[in-house]
């Protein structure tokens, strides 16, 4: 249970990545969207609705996935983190966006190729 809560937050924090100060390219990287998934951990582990904090997170971090890089990082550390919890864990996490009206740039599934993100 542990790494899966612990693969779950990891995650979570890629919806969170914090808007950058500046005009220059965000650098998406897992381990700092790792710090950032808290608002969605709850949905993601147990089900119910998806918070505001979540949904704001979430916009966040598509608002700084501004290259073709940064979505491709995003992408591959979405499929890291799928790859360790449950089927109906995915499933939640895969149902965020819609809930939050914003659009990824790839299907939450563990089946994405990254490479073919633009």
């Amino acid at each position: 249970m542990l790494t899966s809560k612990k693969s779950l937050v990891s995650f979570l924090l890629i919806c969170m990545v914090v808007t950058p100060l500046s005009t220059k390219a965000t650098t998406i990287t897992c381990n700092t969207v790792t710090d950032k998934i808290k608002p969605c951990l709850n949905y993601v582990m147990y089900g119910g609705h998806v918070s505001k904090e979540c949904c704001n997170s979430c916009k966040s971090c598509l608002g700084n996935a501004t290259t073709t890089l940064d979505r491709q990082t995003l992408c591959s550390c979405v499929n890291d983190i799928l790859s360790t919890i449950t089927k109906k864990q995915i499933n939640r996490v895969a149902s965020i966006p819609e809930k939050c009206g914003a659009k990824f740039p790839f299907k939450i599934s563990k089946d994405v190729d990254c490479s073919k993100v633009y």
